[in-house]
């Protein structure tokens, strides 16, 4: 049988498209030529936030400089054209996404909003005492806590799909807890811990035999893989800006038109009401219904800029690029002594997630910030995925389209002097 590793170096022979040059891609992200400590910035925290390419910082400028105002309020020019740039970068995301209709996108701070919009809306006209919730132990604490709340409320029970000793999902154990108690499944399409890729598609099709909604978390998917919404048939879908290269602050929640629709708003205020009287109050159509405020105008507008950006690029080359380097760095960290690597699904993105023997996550993350390597250390918000390999937390290094494989050696060369540091 094939190892994780056997299968990822095998794909990872897959050569970019033409045209698809790193170093050109490099030199559209400015914070990328600074040092660190003298050395060269080596940014492998990418699943916590990815860096910005000009085009989003020149968007935020322009709107800041020239087209600030409030939207869908003002009648004047400037008003206007503010509008107009925050409605076309909800049709850019429905493009991005596939989605049917821009009324299917709602704008929110980003995953984690979207994920407590849900169980605040649909979660609680759906889920009554002694109903059942379907997550995995993959899921990030943004997709464990609003579940959590919302049973502690209705009197509901959450229940965890296992993994098994790569990190990758139990199918069949899914399928087992899919019962008729079962109200809602909500997933990450990607680990942000592991990198596995889940099953998505064949855990919405299992779901929806069952006539069960389900919400996919694309925080950690979105900009690594060509995400099509209609295609996955899932119900709603959630992800964040700030990890597709675009501001903080802004995300996305897709619906189904139908289900959004029958879920009544999550916040009160100006924009999301069509009339206000003391006696009654007539909700917007959605999206607005659940746009309740003044949004993140310029988060929107640079988000829009991104992800013209990555349509330039291309997903498909960001895919095969990312595959490529995933498996480099696989082979290239793996081979360590004493660096185990957590986390070796056959389907993954590119995360790696490791712990050096006898040293702490953090001592490592703190000596390599010193090398210019920028990872992340910790339980990386999924606790539960670190308690079920036994270990406090990992040394965690993940991709963008903009590393390089020089930067993985840079990574190498710097635990091997962690190593010595502690002998």
């Amino acid at each position: 049988m094939a190892t994780t590793r056997d299968v990822i170096l095998a794909a990872g022979r897959e050569v970019p498209a033409p045209g698809f040059d790193v170093r050109k891609i490099r030199e559209h992200f400015p914070i990328l030529k600074q040092k660190v400590y003298g050395k060269p910035l080596v940014y492998l925290d990418n699943a916590a936030t990815s860096q910005k390419p000009q085009v989003v910082i020149d968007a935020l400028v322009h709107f800041y400089t020239q087209g600030c105002a409030n939207i869908h309020r003002g009648v004047y020019q400037l008003s206007e054209r503010a509008t107009q740039a925050h409605e076309d970068a909800r049709s850019k995301l429905q493009r991005f996404l596939n989605a049917g209709d821009p009324r299917e996108i709602v704008y929110v701070r980003g995953s984690t909003e979207g994920i407590n919009l849900v169980a605040q809306t649909y979660g609680r006209q759906h889920v009554g005492a002694g109903d059942e919730i379907l997550i995995t132990a993959l899921e990030h604490h943004s997709n464990i806590v609003p579940w959590q709340m919302l049973c502690e409320e209705k009197g509901a029970h959450l229940r965890v799909t296992p993994i098994n000793d790569r990190g990758e999902l139990m199918l069949e154990e899914f399928e087992k807890l899919l019962t008729a108690r079962t109200r809602l499944v909500s997933v990450a399409h990607v680990s942000n811990a592991l990198g596995t890729i889940n099953p998505v598609r064949q855990i919405v099709e299992m779901a929806h035999a069952r006539n069960i909604p389900v919400l996919l978390d694309g925080a950690q998917a979105a900009p690594h893989l060509k995400v099509d919404v209609q295609a996955l048939d899932c119900d709603f879908y959630v992800l964040s800006g700030h990890k597709i290269f675009g501001p903080t602050g802004i995300g996305a929640l897709y619906g189904k038109a139908s289900l959004l629709e029958s879920m009544p708003p999550y916040q009160g205020g100006g924009d999301m009401i069509l009339s206000v009287t003391f006696e009654k109050t007539i909700y917007n159509h959605i999206p607005n219904k659940f746009e309740a405020g003044t949004p993140n105008i310029a988060g929107a507008i640079g988000w829009g800029a991104a992800l013209d950006y990555l349509t330039q690029v291309g997903m498909e080359n960001i895919s095969s690029y990312e595959h490529a380097l995933l498996a480099y760095a696989i082979e290239a960290i793996g081979q360590i002594p004493g660096v185990r690597l957590i986390g070796t699904a056959r389907e993954k993105t590119g995360v790696l997630s490791f712990v050096v023997e006898g040293i702490h996550p953090h001592d490592v993350g703190t000596i390599l910030d010193q090398e210019g390597i920028a990872v992340r250390a910790g339980h990386h918000c999924a606790q539960p995925v670190m308690a079920r390999f036994g270990v406090p937390a990992t040394v965690r290094a993940s991709l963008a389209f903009y590393n390089t494989k020089q930067e993985i050696n840079a990574l190498a060369a710097g635990l091997e002097r962690v190593k010595a540091m502690f002998a």
